[in-house]
């Protein structure tokens, strides 16, 4: 983990697209479907990532009662490749792991974190079948199906 605040959600994508078992990004050689699939993965990953940072920002302006604008704006989603994923963090920011709540400083004082990545990932769990759903269906019928 880095110095700053940062949590995961995985998400696994299966079926007969996905060379049809779980697998992080789907085994697309010789599948004319490919560019396709490939597009959809990094829509799909860029509204999740999206998302977490909505949340994020959201916790944080519900949990801060006198923001400073700086922390706020080191806030930030980075995609990477397709399959390798979408990180929300805040760039490493020092205090950070001290305002999520991880920070061995929180043990010894009154204050416990606002947990606002931990929420967010926990919000961003319930939120991300649906967000993905969504995407798929902007993309099956250039895939050849149909929403269903």
């Amino acid at each position: 983990m880095s110095a700053g605040a940062d949590f995961s959600v995985d998400v696994i994508l299966s079926g007969p697209l996905f060379g049809g078992s779980n697998v992080a990004a789907p085994t697309l050689f010789g599948n004319p479907a490919a560019p396709i699939i490939g597009e959809f993965l990094r829509e799909a990953e860029r509204r999740v990532g999206e998302q977490g940072l909505a949340n994020v920002q959201q916790n944080l302006d519900r949990s801060i009662r006198h923001p400073t604008p700086y922390y706020e704006t080191q806030v930030t989603v980075q995609q990477f490749p397709p399959g390798v994923g979408t990180w929300v963090h805040d760039r490493g920011i020092i205090y950070g792991p001290w305002l999520e709540g991880t920070s061995r400083r929180n043990q010894t004082t009154r204050f416990k974190g606002y947990a606002s990545f931990r929420r967010a990932t926990q919000q961003l769990r319930g939120q991300a079948t649906a967000l993905i759903q969504y995407t798929l269906n902007h993309y099956l019928p250039r895939l050849g199906g149909g929403v269903s």
